[in-house]
């Protein structure tokens, strides 16, 4: 699908540059839910429909990230997907982080602190040269929900790799305007809510087969059975071959959701998105006299900038005591200038 026709699709009140907190539905998605929600109100249909698009999202996502489905589990949280990855390391592990990290990518690490399992965190543009020999993983975010850096995805895994170290990524801010290939980490978590549009409650993983052998399901059930139509009552154990082992349950309407938004990513193409995403953030980054970047996030630091922009119906977020706006296919030239108008009018 061409952009200019892809943009069409969705219908937000001016100002929001809001993306990085959470995404908007485009028509298809929101369609989607409603018929779904209107189904289950009066219980007209079986919920195998819903089930699919669980399924539909599985596929869409791995072709974005260039992984094969049979590789990506589905969750509901970032967190909650890493969890098994963090368990499976041995006593005594090491795990090197950033230091401004979100937790959801650093709390599942430091929760295994029982087990003697140490987190070392080193400011952002250091990891590279901290990850050594005594390093077991390196956990990071692939864009940093605080200010929008991209890191440096070549680097950190090159090092990695060189000391024999896991990589695991957090994805977030990344997946759906950022082009990068899942498949050179072992495992790369994503919250589906954010520039995926979709709901609330849906999580990939990425998990390299090699890894996902380590791995214990402590949260299997009947969805991650090699047959899930088959897996509702009585042993054995009979978990699937491949990621989907690590399945939690989805929850139907989320899904319902998130699949056309994924399809539609899919269709625009993502080097499409962030063309168009960071373009409009250096529009913003320009407006106030500062160089460009290569984010579709960024943080600006002028004086009472959160109140200017409430006052002006701008819906940004603050970070690390900036501002922190986001720019994403809804996102219009005329809500830049809006916001611009805002902080320096």
């Amino acid at each position: 699908m061409e952009l200019e026709q892809a943009l069409k699709l969705w219908q937000p009140e001016p100002g929001w540059l809001n993306t990085a907190t959470y995404g908007l539905p485009p028509e298809p998605a929101w369609a989607a839910l409603q018929e779904a929600l209107a189904d289950w109100r009066v219980g007209r249909t079986s919920w195998e429909g819903w089930g699919e698009s669980t399924e539909r999202a599985r596929a869409a996502f791995a072709g974005l990230v260039g992984v094969p489905a049979a590789d990506v589990a589905v969750g509901s949280t970032v967190s909650q997907m890493l969890a098994p990855v963090a368990a499976a390391l041995p006593p005594g592990a090491t795990v090197v982080v950033p230091e401004v990290e979100f937790t959801s990518n650093l709390f599942p690490w430091l929760v295994q602190a029982e087990r003697g399992v140490e987190v070392r965190t080193v400011p952002a543009g250091g990891l590279v040269d901290a990850i050594d020999a005594g390093t077991d993983l390196v956990a990071f975010s692939l864009v940093q929900s605080a200010d929008g850096t991209i890191a440096d995805y070549d680097g950190i895994v090159a090092a990695a790799r060189a000391h024999g170290a896991l990589v695991a990524v957090d994805a977030t801010q990344a997946c759906g305007w950022l082009p990068f290939d899942a498949g050179r980490a072992d495992v790369v978590a994503v919250g589906g809510y954010k520039w995926l549009m979709g709901p609330r409650g849906t999580a990939f993983t990425y998990l390299a087969p090699a890894l996902r052998e380590r791995l214990r399901p402590d949260a299997a059930g009947w969805y991650a059975a090699g047959d899930p139509r088959t897996s509702h009552y009585g042993p054995p154990l009979r978990l699937a071959d491949d990621a989907r082992r690590l399945d939690i349950s989805p929850a139907w309407f989320s899904w319902v959701g998130a699949a056309p938004a994924l399809e539609l990513l899919a269709e625009i193409g993502v080097p499409a998105v962030r063309e168009h995403d960071v373009a409009l953030a250096n529009r913003f980054l320009a407006g106030l006299g500062q160089p460009p970047g290569d984010s579709a996030i960024v943080t600006v630091d002028v004086p009472d900038a959160r109140d200017r922009l409430e006052r002006a119906g701008i819906r940004a977020a603050v970070r690390a005591g900036r501002v922190r706006a986001s720019f994403h296919l809804y996102t219009s030239q005329a809500d830049v200038d809006l916001a611009l108008d805002a902080l320096i009018g």
